[in-house]
């Protein structure tokens, strides 16, 4: 059956809170060319067999469904969303979907650099830079990789191309908060925003309240030294954003552990294997890849998509409930 029309937004991807939910993030893979202490567990995660995950035809069918009720950005994550052998040609494909207005990606940036003016010819808007130390020891214990040159390269690539970035660090207690005003000076001196994120519990990352170092112990730190400036929230902001009237940048904050921003989510997650995921720090999810693969019409996977939107909660449960909430690794959900 044809699809209904949208007056004034889709009431399939509005939940019971009256958020419309216009943002979409796809997870490509679940493979990383890094380990993360925070995303992944030491010993990896059993990664799921390839007939699981979403046919690049199943990613598109789905991402067009979206965009025509009324998605307009689509985020492109992982695992490392840039090692997945079809990157340009899915983000080209992507691009020529009538409605979608943005098309991002999140990347460590370790193999970016070579593929990213590819990527902004075939249509990306902008990327999320994924950077916790600007210290190459640091770096190595925690990625337990090498590579730090190379992240820093990308993100000179993509400031010459013009690209939209962000620098995303999280700040962990006794490991980097000591660099903090080292990166708010990146944003100082180049046109990129800088986010410190909130230590956030997940599957396998051994989660301990005492590693995490909040917004307000951050925002302390660079009082010291520069007075920012709130810029107004804009509707479906996560963030909170500062700006000072010397700075190129901005500096932002992700605060999901200790003032969560779930009264302006406007987003929704779809992991490898094709769940809907309506809240990231939930883990009721809905396999739209089984709809797909068993004959279901785009209108009878929109009914349960509505469901699932419906049933969207007002906000993620507390520290102490995540800390003990079975969930996938960050790897496998999508970052």
């Amino acid at each position: 059956r044809s699809l209904p029309p949208l007056l004034p937004f889709s009431h399939f991807l509005t939940d019971t809170f009256n958020r419309q939910h216009d943002y979409l993030r796809i997870s490509l893979t679940e493979r990383c060319n890094l380990r993360c202490q925070y995303c992944m567990p030491a010993e990896g995660v059993e990664l799921s067999p390839e007939g699981n995950l979403l046919t690049t035809p199943e990613i598109l069918r789905l991402a067009r469904l979206f965009v025509s009720q009324g998605v307009r950005k689509v985020r492109l994550t992982g695992g490392e969303p840039t090692i997945r052998s079809d990157i340009l040609e899915l983000v080209n494909e992507l691009h020529a979907i009538p409605g979608l207005e943005e098309i991002c990606i999140t990347s460590n940036g370790l193999a970016l650099h070579r593929k990213l003016p590819q990527l902004c010819e075939s249509g990306l808007t902008a990327l999320n830079l994924l950077l916790d130390t600007l210290v190459a020891g640091k770096f190595a214990l925690i990625t337990r990789r090498n590579g730090l040159s190379a992240v820093l390269r990308a993100l000179h690539v993509a400031l010459a191309l013009g690209v939209r970035v962000k620098v995303n660090v999280v700040v962990m207690r006794g490991v980097n908060e000591d660099e903090i005003l080292d990166f708010v000076a990146m944003a100082r001196d180049h046109p990129l925003e800088v986010r410190f994120i909130e230590y956030m519990p997940f599957g396998g990352n051994k989660w301990l309240q005492g590693k995490m170092f909040d917004y307000a112990d951050t925002m302390r730190i660079i009082a010291r030294k520069y007075a920012l400036t709130k810029v107004p929230h804009r509707a479906g902001d996560t963030a909170k954003v500062y700006s000072h009237p010397s700075f190129r940048g901005r500096v932002g904050f992700i605060t999901s552990m200790t003032e969560n921003f779930c009264g302006t989510c406007t987003r929704l997650r779809l992991t490898t294997d094709g769940n809907l995921k309506v809240c990231l720090f939930g883990n009721e999810e809905v396999s739209l890849r089984d709809m797909m693969r068993s004959g279901k019409t785009d209108g009878e996977i929109l009914e349960v998509i509505g469901v699932a939107v419906k049933g969207k909660r007002e906000k993620h449960d507390d520290m102490g409930v995540l800390e003990n909430m079975p969930n996938r690794p960050m790897i496998l959900i999508g970052g």
